[in-house]
């Protein structure tokens, strides 16, 4: 908006304010000007008043004057009303007038204090040539008009002002009648969905219930199964046990007693007997593992003295010699647990030579880098009768077994492969296996050199900081070289009732706590960490060289490891601090600790 002159502006008209019946006509041409040029009927009135109100201050002004002009926006086009109010000399309009129009109208008042110009937008169509001549001369007519005729036009202005308030008052009243209507269908609505809502959370509720007491039923069954293959296992193995040694007796010291038949028919019952007690082993791990009681014990494991000891073992196997059992010799120390490692071998194995009556069974032992660090790959490769592919993931079900002729004089439960990955996952590592019938089988165990985090046995710290709490100068002088190995800085506290204040300012990665000692003892040292919220979470281990019957193992509970103060060893500190093997806590593995 701009006071100055316009290039390229239509000028409509011109008028002088000298007389009350000028201000009349000013009021009548701005309506007319608007409504010709197809303003809005509320702005027509708008503009109208605006003009009204500052035409009336400027009466007594000097050469008052009110120019009408079309202008137009950047592209040329004639789109704005312009009325231009000018005064050569005097107060020109009052700061009340300029308030109430501007409540009215957009206005600019110019920066010599001599002009006031209001603008108003006519749409996206620029008024025709026509359209502004008939404007023009609408507007020439009302130069001679009287007051009595403007009377009557605001007059008539005025009710048609009031109709369409009337007409509008009458379409709210109307939006308000459907407007409750539709409330009063909402909260309808509403309640009848919020009945439904809580039926449905009642239904819930109870199908939650429900599910619970079923869970509730599905372990207490799973429990009493567990106890069940663990009694029967127990069981079990005292008449094998007596069996397979009386067998060996019998074959060891009354060879000269025995005919050739009677000796045949003995080493029958302690074949059968090994195989049953090992079958018997076999369940009642199974019944360990799932009842979360079967846990690695870590340490050293020299692979080549391991594979050969299993490849004696199982040469027996082999069927009339004529399946060749070829087993790997590697040179290297993993950190695992030897027990369930030679027992996923030995299933392995055991399950490839029952199944390959020719041909060669083979285990291969090689190295990879993995994404959670070095790998050791168990490869065991047969010729034997294959699995076929509807049936690869069945067999890791327990019990379950492939039929077909090949079952023939094979003894077995079905337990041998989902043992062995069993064993393979606890073990942090995995089992895979690929066959096809007629061609053989591959199955290929993936384990981790050292368990995940164990880094200590591997030669690189485990922890970053380690507070120690012990009284004993003496075991803490034995301990610290190994400790060494496993931290990257070692904290001594000689006081238990310093430790928490030490664990609090050094916020370690682990606590090594003593269990006795004269002032604050361990179990005390132990409740005030786990009982403290920023502290709690730090993996507390417990060295003792008590009796494990005579320990408190409720007060132990929130300990990682609970280990023998007397026959410490780096690859057991590594394991428990890394959280691994059978010392793992009620703190770290939710189960309690092994002593």
């Amino acid at each position: 908006m701009s006071t100055a002159a316009e290039c390229g502006a239509v000028p409509l008209v011109s008028l002088s304010l000298t007389t009350e019946q000028d201000v009349f006509v000013l009021r009548r041409s701005g309506k007319t000007a608007a409504e010709a040029l197809g303003a809005e009927p509320q702005d027509q009135i708008r503009l109208a008043t605006a003009l009204s109100e500052l035409g009336r201050d400027l009466v007594g002004s000097c050469e008052p004057t009110v120019s009408f002009a079309l202008v137009g926006e950047g592209d040329g086009g004639l789109r704005r009303l312009r009325f231009t109010l000018r005064w050569e000399d005097g107060p020109g309009p009052g700061e009340e007038a300029l308030l109430a129009a501007s409540r009215l109208v957009a206005l600019e008042r110019s920066g010599t204090g001599r002009s006031v110009v209001i603008e108003h937008p006519l749409g996206a169509r620029a008024p025709s040539a026509e359209l502004v001549a008939r404007t023009r001369e609408a507007l020439m007519t009302h130069k001679g008009a009287t007051a009595l005729e403007d009377a009557r036009a605001q007059t008539v202005d005025l009710i048609a002002a009031l109709e369409e308030s009337r007409a509008q008052r009458e379409e709210l009243r109307r939006l308000n009648a459907e407007l409750e209507e539709t409330n009063r269908g909402v909260m309808a609505l509403y309640s009848e969905l919020s009945e439904e809502l809580e039926e449905t959370n009642r239904g819930v509720v109870a199908l939650y219930a429900e599910l619970d007491e079923k869970s509730r039923q599905l372990r207490e069954a799973s429990e009493a199964k567990t106890r069940f293959w663990a009694n029967v296992s127990h069981e079990l193995r005292t008449p094998v046990n007596a069996v397979v040694g009386l067998a060996r007796l019998l074959l060891e010291f009354d060879v000269e007693r025995l005919n050739e038949e009677q000796h045949r028919q003995v080493s029958l019952i302690s074949a059968s007997g090994a195989t049953l007690l090992a079958l018997v082993d076999e369940l009642l791990d199974v019944a360990k593992a799932e009842s979360g009681r079967l846990e690695p014990v870590w340490g050293p494991v020299d692979l080549r003295a391991l594979l050969g000891q299993l490849r004696g073992t199982l040469r027996g196997y082999a069927r009339h010699g004529d399946a060749e059992l070829v087993v790997a010799e590697p040179e290297l120390e993993i950190v695992s647990d030897e027990v369930m490692l030679t027992r996923i071998l030995r299933n392995l194995l055991s399950n490839s030579l029952k199944f390959t009556e020719t041909g060669t069974v083979r285990l291969d032992v090689a190295t990879e880098a993995g994404d959670l660090g070095e790998q050791v790959v168990f490869t065991v490769t047969d010729t034997g009768v294959g699995i076929p592919e509807e049936e690869q993931q069945q067999i890791f079900e327990e019990f379950y077994q492939v039929r077909g002729t090949h079952q023939r004089g094979r003894s077995g439960t079905g337990l041998g492969l989902p043992y062995a990955r069993r064993l393979t996952e606890l073990l942090g590592g995995t089992l895979t296996l690929a066959s096809s019938p007629g061609r053989g089988t591959r199955v290929t165990v993936r384990l981790p050199v050292a368990p995940r985090r164990d880094r200590g046995a591997a030669g690189g710290p485990l922890v970053t900081v380690l507070v120690t709490v012990d009284d004993d100068d003496v075991f803490r002088t034995r301990i610290r070289p190994l400790l060494e190995q496993l931290a990257e800085r070692i904290v001594e506290v000689d006081r238990g009732d310093r430790a928490s204040r030490v664990v609090r300012e050094e916020r370690p990665d682990a606590v090594l706590l003593d269990l006795h000692m004269p002032d604050v003892d361990g179990y005390a040292v132990l409740g005030e960490l786990a009982a403290d919220p920023e502290l709690s979470a730090i993996p507390v281990v417990v060295v003792t060289s008590a009796a494990r019957e005579s320990l408190d193992h409720d007060r132990l509970r929130h300990a990682r490891a609970v280990l023998d103060k007397s026959a410490l060893s780096l690859p057991q500190l590594a394991a428990a601090f890394a959280g691994h093997g059978t010392h793992a806590a009620q703190g770290a593995s939710g189960k309690e600790p092994r002593l």
